[in-house]
C-alpha cells in the first residue's frame, strides 16, 4: 500500500497549529482598519512568513489597528 499522501492525526495537528494563527490573523487584519498602508503590509507580511508572521501580527499589529467608529444614527 502507498502511504505517501497519506495524512495521520499527527499532521494534521501541525497543518493546523501552524495553519490556524495565519488563518485568524488574516481574517483580523481584513475585518480591521489600520493607518496608511499598515493593513497592506501586514497581509504581507502574514502572507509571506505564514506562522511565524502571523505571531508577530498578533504581538506588534494588533495595537496599529484604528478604533472601530459607530457610523449608525439615522439623524
Amino acid at each position: 500500500m502507498n502511504y505517501f499522501l497519506a495524512i495521520g492525526p499527527f499532521q494534521l495537528i501541525l497543518i493546523l497549529f501552524f495553519l490556524l494563527p495565519t488563518i485568524i490573523a488574516l481574517i483580523d487584519i481584513v475585518r480591521n482598519e489600520f493607518s496608511g498602508n499598515n493593513k497592506i503590509v501586514w497581509l504581507l507580511v502574514v502572507l509571506l512568513v505564514s506562522f511565524f508572521g502571523a505571531f508577530l501580527y498578533f504581538i506588534f499589529g494588533r495595537k496599529q489597528k484604528l478604533p472601530k467608529t459607530n457610523n449608525t444614527s439615522l439623524t
